[in-house]
């Protein structure tokens, strides 16, 4: 049987995504299945999705919003949009821990999503909660880390940059 492991990587410092990706494909190297799922990022360019497509299909990708602006700088009626695509893409990522698709499962951002108010912490605690009863990875990120989610995870990584 193999054991879940949930993941924070956070904090106000750069790297958070990288490091994300780079767990993810130290997974590969251990023949594990990884999907990643990016919130609040806006759509990525196609030169960046096609280099990550060269890892498929053991690494997915996957972002379900339509802008190209980070969530921040979106108006008011575009956030409204951006909330219910962030909503489904959350909903497509459960759907991940159920069929048992993945053994990681990299949700980029949900802390930010949590911060933006699109889901509760009880919402992202039962995420947690679907994610050990799959017996998959979950991998986390965000800025803001809530000290409500300490009994809920197995490891906190948090980065600050020093110098910008």
């Amino acid at each position: 049987m193999k054991d879940s492991m949930i993941q924070v990587i956070c904090g106000p410092g750069k790297g958070k995504t990288a490091s994300a990706l780079g767990r993810g494909v130290s997974a590969l190297i251990r023949g594990k299945n990884v999907i990643m799922v990016q919130f609040l990022k806006g759509s990525m360019d196609s030169d960046n999705m096609e280099v990550l497509k060269r890892l498929e299909p053991e690494f997915k990708l996957f972002r379900f919003e339509k802008s190209p602006m980070v969530f921040d700088r979106l108006s008011d009626e575009e956030k409204e949009e951006a909330r219910i695509n962030i909503r489904n893409g959350l909903n497509f990522s459960k759907k991940f821990l159920v069929t048992g698709e993945c053994d990681i499962l990299i949700l980029d951002e949900i802390l930010g999503i949590l911060d933006e108010g699109i889901i509760t912490l009880e919402e992202l605690c039962a995420l947690i909660t679907q994610a050990r009863q799959s017996e998959a990875e979950l991998i986390m990120t965000g800025t803001v880390y809530p000290a409500a989610l300490d009994e809920w995870v197995d490891e906190v990584t948090k980065l600050q940059t020093r110098f910008e």
